[in-house]
């Protein structure tokens, strides 16, 4: 496959610029993948989609707040517990003065991190940057002396433009930092903990696991109510987030790993639903991906259990992927050519996902990040 198969025309104005209000109102497209390949409670694997049998698929139009409605008692929910730190850093460059814009990506040891630059010309090894707090006075000019000031010297760059930083004060980034919202959100939201989930409580990330955006304790309640057990993974989105496939070879592109974590009571949950036939759904890609190295880690390994683990996630999913784990998946909206699309156009099929896609936008969906999710069944 090519990248230019997984693209699609989104009107702008389906592209959402605020969250909805209250998180669970939110609009569910539910997609039952009504196929040979498609599994069963207990069935683990996912066989090849025949593209004649996208017709066949089902699509139902409701609201978040009735996702319990398609649970069953025994069902294990996963959620990614990550939290977005305030990973974007305005300043200035201190030989010239010019304005600088540091967006760190992927932490690699205490004060030291991957990043993003720009101008990027200008911030070469040995540059720096300082961040200050903004003065009292706008006119007032910006010091290296300023209390709770920041420096960043860019300690190298990779072929991909990927610059290592290295932070002077790791704890000013809560002071100084603002949240990295993707570029296609125009506004900024009132309240930042918008673009938190309500669960996450692990901070790390650097964009949101949008998919959990949605829940509300209500909803949380209701998925307990229904008898569904629910368990806590921890990833930490990094760049593959912000960096779109390029080329129109998908085996070229090259996935940047991501931290993740799967604590040992998740860990013993996995292997007693997977022993007893219950489903597995993952609450985003970020749960997907997380709990997919994990099965492919153990596979490798000889194993069939899955193993509390702390590693760095770099499973490349798309179509042909064997899904060992994950049963169904909620997920929101993708950009056209991504590698989210990628995934869960592995995990249905490219037809199905482009057809529910056309399909969402005719209902006049609201898609991307603050957009509407989909339960993919």
């Amino acid at each position: 496959m090519r990248t230019s198969d997984f693209d699609y025309h989104l009107p702008p104005e389906r592209i959402a610029q605020r969250p909805a209000e209250p998180r669970d109102s939110s609009r569910l497209l539910v997609l039952h993948r009504q196929h040979p390949g498609n599994r069963h409670p207990g069935s683990h694997g996912s066989a090849p989609i025949d593209p004649a049998l996208t017709d066949q698929m089902r699509i139902e139009h409701r609201h978040f707040r009735h996702l319990a409605e398609y649970l069953q008692p025994g069902d294990l929910v996963v959620f990614n517990r990550s939290r977005v730190i305030p990973a974007r850093l305005h300043g200035r460059e201190t030989r010239s003065g010019a304005p600088a814009e540091i967006l760190l990506v992927r932490r690699l040891e205490p004060g030291v991190w991957q990043a993003l630059a720009r101008p990027g010309r200008r911030l070469r090894p040995g540059a720096e940057v300082l961040v200050t707090p903004p003065p009292p006075n706008p006119a007032a000019p910006t010091s290296a002396n300023t209390p709770d000031a920041l420096h960043i010297k860019v300690m190298s760059v990779d072929d991909h433009g990927i610059r290592t930083v290295r932070l002077s004060d790791e704890t000013a980034l809560e002071r100084l930092g603002e949240m990295p919202l993707p570029p296609y959100i125009k506004e900024t939201p009132d309240d930042p903990e918008r673009y938190q989930t309500v669960y996450g409580d692990a901070p790390g990330s650097v964009a949101a696991p949008t998919a959990g955006l949605h829940f509300t304790p209500a909803v949380l309640e209701s998925i307990r109510r229904r008898g569904a057990q629910t368990a806590w993974v921890t990833l930490h989105v990094g760049l593959d987030t912000f960096r779109p496939v390029r080329g129109e070879d998908i085996g070229a592109h090259h996935i940047h790993t991501e931290w993740y974590e799967i604590p040992p009571e998740t860990a013993h949950a996995l292997n007693a639903a997977r022993r007893a036939g219950r489903r597995i759904i993952a609450v985003g890609t970020t749960t997907v991906r997380t709990l997919e190295q994990a099965a492919q880690d153990a596979h490798h390994a000889g194993r069939t259990a899955i193993a509390p683990a702390t590693g760095h996630a770099d499973l490349f999913i798309r179509p042909g992927h064997h899904f060992r784990l994950v049963d169904a998946m909620l997920t929101n909206f993708h950009l056209p050519r991504s590698t989210l699309l990628m995934l869960v156009s592995a995990f249905a099929s490219r037809r199905q996902i482009l057809a529910a896609y056309a399909e969402a936008i005719a209902q006049e969906y609201r898609f991307y990040s603050f957009g509407d999710a989909m339960l993919i069944l």
